[in-house]
């Protein structure tokens, strides 16, 4: 498999977990979205995904781009361990906090949508990230046990780990989100989001790395 992914790229950083978590290995191809007016808009890369946008993934003789297409691809080729649950409410309610994240907060303060809001870039993705927190905060608080849905890692905590990074980055104030808080820490003491954490990839600068 060859993954296209940026270093710091969140919807990356969800797929290389779960690569991670299933022991799948591949080669990283880096596309820098800021050097040279963005690498993903060049020829080359539109020709592997016309969206222009990381991650893309090539495995077994296709190309998936979109992480969360790409995740339930790696779950119905590598199903241990599994990443959605069997029992049908919860993989309901893991399936509603992932698109939560990945509908409904990450898009808003993407790096494409930051290029057009000006000197307002860092309020806007503080609020963004602030409303959809709130509502998130609320869902866990019901669906939670050691991580986002009872006490198995799902698709829904590939997409809050770094989500979360996202929110620290911009510099917004986790403290009225304790259970997002609790979760992601959990989380980060696992191997797989600690290899495939945006510090310690190939193409992270020497400033950044851990």
């Amino acid at each position: 498999p060859i993954l296209y992914s940026y270093f710091r790229s969140s919807c990356s950083w969800r797929v290389r977990i779960a690569l991670a978590l299933k022991g799948i290995s591949y080669e990283l191809v880096p596309v820098n979205l800021l050097k040279d007016g963005g690498q993903q808009f060049s020829a080359e890369f539109k020709a592997i995904n016309p969206m222009q946008q990381v991650p893309a993934l090539k495995i077994d003789g296709i190309t998936i781009s979109q992480s969360l297409a790409i995740i339930h691809y790696l779950e119905d080729t590598h199903p241990n361990p599994r990443l959605l649950p069997q029992d049908p409410k919860k993989r309901a309610q893991v399936r509603m906090v992932a698109e939560h994240i990945t509908s409904g907060i990450q898009p808003l303060q993407n790096l494409s949508i930051l290029n057009q809001m000006g000197e307002k870039k860092m309020e806007w993705a503080q609020n963004c990230i602030k409303s959809g927190f709130q509502a998130l905060e609320q869902i866990l608080q019901h669906t939670a046990g050691r991580y986002c849905v009872g006490d198995e890692v799902s698709m829904a905590d590939l997409c809050l780990v770094p989500q979360v990074f996202n929110a620290e980055r911009f510099k917004v104030d986790m403290g009225p989100y304790p259970t997002i808080r609790r979760i992601n820490k959990a989380l980060l003491e696992l191997e797989a989001f600690k290899v495939s954490h945006p510090s310690r990839q190939p193409d992270t600068p020497a400033e950044l790395r851990a």
